[in-house]
């Protein structure tokens, strides 16, 4: 009996900038794991009541407890998985398997490459292809990682920074490649079987997006509803089957890996092996933040 008004956002950094506001009101969010660490840290999330929440023994154990609310308190995750490159291999002449790829204009050509349009994935990218660990605090690092993602917009290479336009222009192959999320990538194969998805050799960004009650959340009570109907088994099945985001209830990614393509299965539930490879983002100290943010203009522009 509960209407729900649902609205979705480009990045956490929008999502971020547009609750700051104060000019909009939301029962229930689901940001990345190290956005609710910075929600978190700045009093921004409610306590959640768990009583209310009986569908959160669903949830694995390796979901809970993490590094972004480790007392489990203000989320329940919802989703899981990794960033990769995605690329046509009717479009390129080898295959691509190294985010430093994306920056050799001798491998991929100009205008050929989608990147992310914000700055914490787009930056991790460099952050890998130059070998430094994607939470660096080494303004030098930082430094380094911008000026190659400017020489790679210089050099031609970078076709457009996008979020999810990247859907029409790789399904209808406007593009040879880019960078984005396990789960679209599966999305988009179903309108483009041509296309294919790697887990970069030098790793890539394990994510884990969680529920959470902003303060000042007018319907608390019906967001703990929300939020437990979003855990139960059928619900978490129906929504894995429509967004191909990987979920956190054990029992339904086991009945539904088991129906699918082996191709398929290892892009949702990549191995221990390739998961090793992969790092959590984590919340940056201000004095980073503002570096990024400064950067980050200094890209665009």
């Amino acid at each position: 009996g509960i209407r729900v008004n649902y609205s979705t956002y480009e990045s956490n950094e929008a999502m971020y900038t547009k609750l700051r506001s104060g000019s909009v009101n939301y029962d229930v969010i689901i940001p990345s794991d190290y956005m609710i660490s910075r929600l978190i840290d700045e009093g921004m999330l409610m306590k959640l009541d768990f009583d209310q929440i009986p569908n959160y023994a669903n949830i694995d154990e390796q979901y809970r407890n993490m590094i972004y609310d480790p007392n489990n308190e203000y989320s329940v995750p919802y989703t899981w998985g990794t960033t990769g490159i995605i690329y046509n291999p009717n479009m390129v002449q080898q295959p691509i398997t190294k985010w430093a790829d994306l920056f050799d204009e001798e491998k991929v050509g100009t205008h050929s490459v989608l990147m992310f349009d914000n700055s914490r994935d787009c930056i991790a990218i460099a952050l890998m292809a130059l070998g430094y660990d994607i939470n660096t605090t080494d303004a030098s690092q930082i430094t380094e990682a911008v000026d190659l993602l400017v020489k790679q917009k210089q050099d031609g290479i970078v076709q457009a920074y996008v979020m999810d336009q990247i859907f029409d222009k790789l399904e209808g192959g406007e593009a040879a490649m880019g960078v984005y999320y396990a789960g679209d990538f599966l999305s988009m194969k179903e309108n483009n079987p041509d296309l294919a998805f790697a887990i970069p050799k030098e790793g890539a960004n394990f994510f884990v997006d969680a529920m959470c009650v902003p303060k000042g959340a007018r319907n608390k009570t019906e967001a703990e509803e929300w939020i437990n109907f979003m855990c139960s088994y059928d619900a978490s099945m129906a929504n894995l089957d429509y967004i191909w985001y990987a979920s956190p209830n054990p029992q339904v990614m086991k009945d539904y890996v088991a129906e699918l393509d082996e191709e398929t299965a290892a892009v949702l539930n990549p191995s221990k092996e390739e998961l090793s490879r992969c790092q959590m983002f984590v919340n940056l100290p201000k004095e980073t933040l503002e570096l990024y943010d400064e950067l980050w203009v200094l890209l665009k522009s």
